[in-house]
């Protein structure tokens, strides 16, 4: 499976710039990728601005990425700002309870599928508790006789809801606009990720400065399940890598080296 990293800077709350910015980018790893991962919440940036940002699944943005999804031939996983359809409809209409938003990853195949997922892990520190609604569901995605687990930035540092039960999952991707401060736990979290899991595990963070004048320097990589650094983007630029993974050689290390068979089981209650 060959999985592209692509690290941008965003467009601070400009959907279409960012979109616009995109497609020159996806076009140029058509025959290259047959995944491309994107940061989190990739066409506005981590803003809070729930309410006037969120599209539901059928907004614009999903249909967009899911075109271009069919017309690269690849998958697009990423993150954005959305919303249930009944309140996008009624955006005009009398104040919606921020409860209805979501920091929503998606992954979108070129066969048309479409898989979603709600982050669990708010970022309360910078107020995402306050205007966006927790996920509960973990769904592992099937692709292309991959299994594919998708979470988002925060979720990193929460290694049980990470926690791949009886080799559930062959690959964990992190979509993330992890910050400058805290960038050394997001490069060594990412590692033990896949370590622990015996997984390869990808990381795609953004570059540049925010809204609210959060620097990003990046730092995404793709690991293998030994914790082998595969492929990494520079910091500080805007830029792709591309690593290809081998289920063969994954499947054939969890028979040798079956650590997974002794693991705890565990149950989180939402």
């Amino acid at each position: 499976m060959r999985v592209t990293l692509l690290q941008t800077d965003i467009v601070w709350e400009d959907k279409q710039e960012n979109l616009r910015l995109l497609r020159r980018k996806l076009k140029a790893l058509r025959g290259v990728a047959e995944i491309v991962v994107l940061p989190e919440t990739f066409s506005t940036g981590f803003s809070m601005d729930s309410r006037r940002l969120a599209e539901p699944v059928s907004g614009v943005t999903i249909a967009t990425l899911r075109q271009w999804a069919t017309e690269f031939q690849f998958a697009i996983t990423g993150s954005y700002i959305a919303c249930d359809e009944e309140v996008d409809a009624n955006k005009n209409a009398a104040p919606i309870p921020d409860k209805s938003y979501y920091n929503r990853a998606f992954f979108l195949t070129p066969e048309g599928g479409a898989y979603y997922y709600d982050k669990r892990h708010l970022f309360r520190m910078g107020q995402e508790t306050e205007h966006f609604t927790a996920g509960s569901q973990r769904p592992v995605i099937s692709y292309r006789g991959w299994n594919i687990l998708l979470l988002v930035c925060y979720d990193l540092r929460f290694p049980v809801w990470s926690r791949n039960v009886n080799n559930e999952y062959d690959l964990l991707i992190y979509v993330a606009n992890w910050p400058v401060p805290r960038r050394r736990v997001w490069d060594i979290l990412l590692q033990a990720r896949a370590l622990e899991n015996i997984s390869y595990v990808c990381g795609v963070n953004r570059i540049g400065t925010d809204g609210n004048q959060m620097l990003y320097n990046g730092g995404s990589v793709i690991y293998s399940p030994k914790g082998d650094l595969l492929a990494s983007v520079p910091d500080h630029e805007e830029g792709t890598a591309t690593a290809t993974l081998d289920l063969s050689v994954l499947r054939e290390f969890r028979q040798r080296f079956p650590a997974w068979k002794d693991a705890e089981c565990f149950q989180i209650k939402n």
